[in-house]
């Protein structure tokens, strides 16, 4: 089936409830971009953030075409000016639905790394993020409907050497939306943390990781999306499931090792080229 004939033959009552707008923030690439293709196919208009403005005007193009609106929005969540911008943009919207997919990581060793890079992470991540959940979980309790969607990862159940700052960011955005997802149910707001493991998208090149199996971004978000108003916390993909159970038999510290080897193996080409 077309995305056309999708956009105009799905809008169900579920997502009549998280329309007629959603925003979605990492919408450039990789599972933002996902997100925005599936909740058009459900017949959500959506406004795309990223900060490639041309390939975001490519993706609206494609949606507008397949019969629902899309307006793009170039903002580097890393300052946080542009965040209000957004707000202020999305407010003349009946926006429904908050969709933080933007998001970035890092590799190696924190005491090497660019402190500056880190602390934009934790911008974008984190502050961003949090700025935007608590503007928009307003609005959707003031209207009584809505959803929250955030991005979480396998890393944020523990620490992981070589990977220490990114995955306290996301521990920061699991507890968020755990906490959240309360003390917003009552209000008839759905907050949903999708936590999966190694995607295939952008993310591996940004951090200077080289990822083996990966998930695709599109099985990551029509699971998330499958399980919005279902459960607090969605595990995309078999090997998200695997890894999770498996490390979950193990007391913290050990799990903090045996994540520790896994990003060992992905990272291992930057000692190498250290040497060199």
């Amino acid at each position: 089936m077309s995305l056309r004939r999708h956009c105009l033959g799905m809008t169900t009552n579920k997502w009549r409830r998280y329309g007629p707008w959603a925003v979605v923030t990492g919408a450039s690439e990789g599972i933002g971009r996902q997100m925005a293709i599936q909740l058009a196919g459900r017949g959500l208009n959506v406004v795309l953030i990223a900060r490639r403005q041309s390939v975001l005007v490519e993706l609206a193009d494609r949606l507008r075409s397949a019969g629902v609106e899309a307006t793009v929005i170039d903002a580097d969540l890393s300052q946080p000016s542009t965040v209000q911008r957004v707000l202020d943009v999305t407010k003349a919207l009946d926006v429904g639905l908050f969709v933080g997919a933007a998001g970035f990581g890092g590799s190696g060793d924190l005491i090497d790394a660019d402190i500056e890079h880190e602390l934009a992470m934790i911008d974008v991540n984190c502050r961003a993020l949090l700025q935007m959940t608590y503007a928009f979980g307003q609005r959707f309790a003031a209207q009584g409907r809505g959803g929250i969607v955030v991005l979480s990862s396998l890393v944020g159940f523990q620490g992981v050497p070589r990977a220490a700052n990114y995955a306290a960011t996301k521990a920061y955005v699991q507890s968020l939306a755990e906490g959240l997802g309360h003390e917003l149910g009552p209000k008839g707001v759905d907050v949903l943390a999708s936590a999966p493991g190694p995607v295939n998208s952008g993310f591996a090149a940004r951090a200077n990781m080289r990822m083996g199996a990966a998930l695709d971004p599109e099985v990551v978000a029509r699971e998330t999306l499958g399980a919005l108003g279902r459960a607090r916390t969605v595990r995309p993909g078999f090997m998200t499931k695997f890894l999770l159970f498996s490390l979950s038999l193990l007391p913290r510290w050990l799990r903090v090792r045996a994540v520790g080897r896994v990003m060992w193996g992905m990272t291992k080409h930057q000692l190498t080229a250290a040497a060199t």
